[in-house]
């Protein structure tokens, strides 16, 4: 009878946690959609008052809901979680007793839909799925956002389909616009782009975990494996370890970048020292993000630009290549470096005569993707350089060609900027252009495109056949098998994409040049953002299929495929084998 007792009190406890978590996701969810209001438009007296209200009902919500946490659940609060609720606390008093209630709130709202997110994320549910979900849920917020009117300016009239648009490419780091971003958004519009760009090239999960695992000290098991995939860590003790590498790197490279930009620009372009450094932060934050987004009309070829700033596209270029590789990468490349001046100072210490012995710590993945990265830039440079020198790049300067080729064998891969108007390159140089927008960055980085490690697998595969050989082998590492059919289907299932989605353009839009539809269609499936003046040309149509593929190149064709199908049981049986003739 006590253990029945036990169990009803177990279930009813569960029931009552689940009830609360939902109401305070509401709550949250409309204390955000009150500031949006807020920020977006010009209110009367009585919506200012509703929405006052609002505020007011959510700050002593929030505060009687931490008072009643630190009273009832204090024994099962982890360290991490005091210092949140603490933390949290001390803001509420500083909200109420300054009445500067919405910074206040709009961290309350984040960090509890974050929880709420996390928590949705550590039941059993399908992670394709819901990253999918994700990914549309907060492209239809940014777009709502957009069309609020401080997020435009005066007399511009912003559709729904441009919003939409606009708001996946930033979300999809992409880059397309079929508006111009300078003479359409606000500064605070611009702003609501730069967090979209931000927000996806991080990822959802990445940023939601971040809160569960630094600031409330709790995330699921099921939470963890597919965090551990996301952010390519190895083990679940490293995990926060990763993470923090992710936060820092992109907060230390962007705030390097923002310096650099700033410094190469200073008082050339005529704009004020708030411009500047707006425009600084912007650029290093979209090139980082590999997103391709400009504040300047004509993207980074503007005239105001083009001619003496060298070490600008320079610094674009790097932030490009850094956020292409991937994280993954870089947390190796940081490991490696910690090593070796670890033992460095190590043998520094002992006063050793001997030399330093190391070890090749790099893993597989880091060489493929940092030896495809070098070979692409290297061959892509010279290429570029050879096709335009006396064609597009006929203008410049001789260091300025050698920056621009560089720069344009960078930026296909898949930042998406554009030095010069591409409808001036060759038909060759547009032919290697779409290329390298198709072969994209490396996995798990904010590069889009098929993946240089999916293509050193698949050359390794062909390689072997040539040879003879069973195994495919990479650095004198074999590749699993799964590896390689994860290789081939992606190559597969992006030319079969590409293919249908270039037929259906053609009949939605059937006045523009098969060609340029082709390259718009590689742009947006590789999340580069490159166009031949075909975006803004596009009807409804047209721009709603572009708007799909940005979403599947960024959330991936094979996690959007699986998240349509249910995962199948597996098989306690095999069949027979037989040879297909293929040749």
């Amino acid at each position: 009878m006590t253990i029945k007792s036990g169990h009803t009190d177990k279930r009813r406890e569960t029931r009552l946690t689940a009830i609360a978590r939902a109401v305070i996701f509401l709550v949250s969810l409309i204390l955000l959609c009150a500031l949006v209001i807020e920020y977006g438009f010009q209110l009367d007296e009585v919506e200012k008052a509703a929405i006052n209200a609002i505020f007011t009902f959510s700050i002593w919500f929030y505060f009687v809901l931490y008072l009643l946490i630190v009273i009832f659940r204090r024994k099962q609060i982890v360290k991490r979680s005091i210092i949140m609720t603490v933390s949290m606390a001390l803001l509420l008093i500083y909200a109420i007793i300054s009445n500067h209630l919405t910074p206040a709130l709009l961290v309350f709202s984040i960090v509890e839909l974050s929880r709420g997110i996390v928590n949705f994320i550590g039941k059993k549910t399908n992670p394709a799925l819901l990253l999918s979900t994700a990914f549309l849920v907060i492209t239809a917020i940014g777009t709502i956002i957009l069309l609020v009117p401080r997020s435009t300016l005066p007399d511009v009239r912003l559709s729904v389909a441009d919003a939409l648009f606009v708001s996946t490419s930033a979300l999809c780091v992409t880059g397309l616009s079929p508006v111009d971003i300078s003479s359409t958004f606000t500064v605070a519009g611009q702003t609501v782009i730069l967090f979209l760009i931000q927000i996806g090239a991080l990822g959802v999960m990445t940023i939601t975990s971040a809160f569960a695992l630094f600031f409330m000290g709790e995330t699921s098991i099921i939470n963890q494996f597919a965090l551990r995939d996301v952010v390519g860590s190895d083990t679940f003790s490293s995990l926060i370890s990763t993470l923090l590498y992710i936060l820092g790197f992109t907060f230390a490279i962007e705030t390097a970048g923002f310096f650099s930009i700033w410094l190469s620009i200073h008082n050339t372009l005529g704009m004020s020292v708030g411009e500047e450094l707006f425009f600084s932060a912007f650029h290093s934050i979209s090139a980082f993000c590999n997103a391709g987004f400009s504040t300047l009309g004509g993207n980074l070829g503007n005239p105001a630009l083009i001619h003496g700033h060298n070490i600008f596209y320079l610094t674009i270029s790097i932030l490009v290549i850094f956020g292409g590789i991937g994280f993954p990468t870089m947390v190796n490349l940081a490991n490696i470096i910690m090593n070796i001046m670890r033992r460095i100072f190590k043998s520094a210490l002992l006063k050793s005569s001997t030399s330093v012995k190391f070890s090749h710590l790099e893993n597989l993945n880091t060489r493929i993707v940092l030896d495809a990265t070098l070979f692409l830039i290297i061959g892509g440079t010279i290429i570029i350089a050879l096709l335009e020198w006396n064609g597009a790049f006929a203008e410049m300067t001789t260091s300025g060609k050698l920056v621009h080729s560089f720069f344009n064998s960078v930026s296909p891969r898949t930042a998406g900027f554009n030095s010069v108007d591409l409808t001036l390159f060759s038909p060759l140089s547009i032919i290697f252009y779409t290329l390298l927008m198709w072969i994209g960055g490396a996995s798990q980085s904010t590069a889009g495109g098929v993946k240089v490690n999916t293509i050193m697998v698949a050359v390794a595969n062909f390689r072997s056949i040539l040879k003879g050989r069973e195994s495919i082998v990479l650095y004198n590492r074999e590749i699993d098998a799964y590896s390689v059919k994860r290789a081939s289907a992606i190559i597969f299932g992006s030319l079969a994409t590409i293919f249908i989605f270039w037929i259906a353009l053609i009949v939605a839009e059937p006045q523009l040049r098969p060609y340029k539809l082709f390259f718009e269609v590689v742009s947006a499936i590789s999340t580069v953002g490159s166009t031949l003046d075909v975006t803004p040309m596009l009807g409804t149509v047209g721009k709603l299929l572009i708007s799909l593929l940005m979403f599947i190149g960024r959330v991936g064709l094979m996690t959007v495929l699986m998240s349509l199908m249910h995962n199948g049981r597996k098989l306690s049986y095999k069949y027979p084998v037989e040879k297909v003739i293929i040749n």
